[in-house]
């Protein structure tokens, strides 16, 4: 049963996208529940996790609204200020929400680095970990010794790294990212993403072959028990289609693991704690 485990949805009339004046124009439109669903249908995604593309408390009620009406949303990572003094007892109401898995803060917009260790930070991860809840990393490679640090200070963390912390492909360059990424799966509890990569290869001329040095060396370091397919639609339409990030991920990984059960949905449903696959039958997946 496939899962998407990374994909967007917005409405340009809330306001609250401070990237999107910059972005493709492709991007600059709504996109909701209607225009993925019949991708979904096509491809076969059975459950996906829908992931917060504003810093506001808003855009995760947006995207738990949209949840809780939407059969094939299994969960919702959202965002939170984690630096409020209240943080702890929001955390607690939204936790109590069935669809809401976690959270995660644009790491790779914050002007500071080091955010993510900051001592306030840190104890909002605490308490994220305590709840037993998700946290996405997105992040790029000069963000990865300080995920390391994170992780060690908040060992109990469920993490996942978005988009394999962004691998400059487009370069070639991935020295320092593979260091990073190789000294990061020593922590048993951090998954990985194959989502977003594309995006990170030249938009106009990308290929397979530019994406398997990255995927491959994930595989190398991680394993597939904890790699997630995400298709990181539509962010990824500059670049290529849905049907493009599925079939490329598929072709960049090693025959044996094409189409393997953990990557393209076990691993999500593991990490994330998403419920049980409704049998084929069930009247929900009609939605």
């Amino acid at each position: 049963m496939l899962v998407d485990a990374h994909h967007h949805l917005w409405n340009r009339a809330r306001g609250d996208y401070p990237w999107m004046p910059g972005a493709p124009e492709i991007l600059q439109r709504d996109y909701l529940v209607c225009d993925l669903a019949p991708l979904l249908s096509r491809f076969g995604i059975r459950r996906t996790v829908l992931i917060q593309a504003a810093p506001t408390q808003a855009e995760t009620d947006f995207l738990l609204d949209i949840a809780e009406k939407t059969d094939f949303v299994a969960g919702v990572v959202g965002w939170l200020d984690m630096e409020d003094a209240q943080f702890a007892s929001t955390l607690s109401r939204y936790a109590e929400r069935p669809k809401f898995l976690g959270l995660r803060p644009m790491l790779q917009d914050i002007a500071d680095d080091a955010w993510i260790v900051r001592p306030r930070v840190l104890k909002a991860l605490e308490k994220l970990a305590e709840q037993d809840l998700t946290f996405d990393f997105l992040v790029l490679a000069l963000h990865l010794p300080h995920v390391a640090e994170t992780l060690r200070l908040v060992p109990g963390l469920r993490a996942v790294i978005d988009h394999l912390a962004k691998p400059p492909i487009a370069s070639g360059d991935l020295g320092f990212w593979k260091d990073g990424l190789a000294r990061l799966a020593e922590f048993d509890t951090l998954f990985c993403k194959l989502s977003g990569l594309i995006t990170e290869a030249d938009a106009t001329a990308w290929s397979v072959d530019d994406l398997s040095p990255a995927i491959n060396h994930a595989l190398d370091v991680f394993g597939p028990q904890r790699l997630i397919f995400g298709s990181d639609w539509p962010v990824c339409r500059p670049a290529g289609n849905y049907a493009d990030v599925l079939a490329a991920t598929m072709a960049a990984l090693p025959a044996h693991l094409a189409r393997d059960p953990g990557i393209f949905g076990g691993n999500a449903v593991r990490f994330y704690g998403l419920p049980a696959f409704p049998a084929p039958s069930d009247p929900a997946l009609s939605a």
